[in-house]
């Protein structure tokens, strides 16, 4: 070793410098520190906690057990180890989920049947906006043909043809088939559109077909779960009729 007064290279053994007697103090060579490695075992504790939704929690049993294991390893390597954050989430992660899947499956079981009952609404709303629109173009069509209603046999023909009435607007959108989910009054070829009693049934929903004329006989609550149908009376106003309430219409 060298001397750190004079410079002289002494044998490594030596305890005084053999040139100027100083004290020799030994070194010890420092060992290079390596880099903390992430855990293996945490890696994959976090996989099989990932996993466990989709085999029925199986899989979170082992998860939060080698988490455990590896915050030991991990607290007991000097620093040699990291991934204690993986540790962590495998441990919490199959928990979380354990109590957020019931939840979540409550929530939804409680808000499809209100979904469902906002889409049968929504489809009732477009169903009569279809039916005023129809009622429209019968006025249409009505003020250029001497206040005469369209020939029955034809009505929807006649209206597509003259008014441009879109094939969509003959649809109810909670029927489950097309073209057309409507019905013309039959009782209106013995009425001008300007003497016809208002409160009169003009159109009114039926099973699908295209040119439809009847009563009550072909009247449907298919479309809306039952609960009723809609009606476009001859003053041109639309109204949802409930089921029980269709025997008061006047035909």
């Amino acid at each position: 070793m060298y001397c750190p007064k004079c410079g002289t290279q002494n044998p490594d053994v030596a305890l005084v410098c053999s040139s100027c007697s100083a004290v020799l103090t030994p070194t010890v060579a420092q060992q290079p520190i390596s880099p903390a490695k992430t855990s293996g075992m945490a890696i994959a504790s976090l996989i099989l906690a990932i996993l466990s939704p989709f085999t029925c929690f199986i899989t979170a049993i082992p998860a939060i057990i080698m988490g455990i294991v590896v915050l030991v390893k991990i607290s007991q390597s000097r620093g040699q180890l990291k991934g204690t954050g993986l540790a962590i989430s495998a441990i919490a992660l199959p928990v979380v989920l354990v109590v957020l899947v019931p939840v979540v499956a409550c929530l939804m079981g409680m808000l499809m049947p209100a979904l469902a009952r906002t889409r049968q609404i929504a489809f009732r709303m477009v169903c009569g906006q279809n039916m005023s629109g129809l009622g429209k173009a019968m006025l249409i069509y009505a003020n250029d043909y001497d206040d005469k209603f369209p020939k029955q046999t034809e009505w929807c023909d006649l209206l597509m043809k003259y008014t441009e009435v879109p094939l969509a607007g003959f649809r109810c959108r909670g029927a489950l088939e097309g073209p057309c989910n409507y019905a013309m009054n039959k009782n209106l070829e013995n009425f001008d559109k300007g003497d016809t009693p208002p409160d009169m049934v003009a159109l009114f929903e039926t099973h699908p077909g295209w040119n439809q004329v009847g009563g009550p006989e072909i009247l449907t609550t298919d479309n809306h779960q039952g609960e009723g149908c809609n009606v476009l009376f001859a003053d041109n106003h639309v109204e949802f009729v409930k089921t029980k309430d269709l025997k008061k219409l006047k035909w």
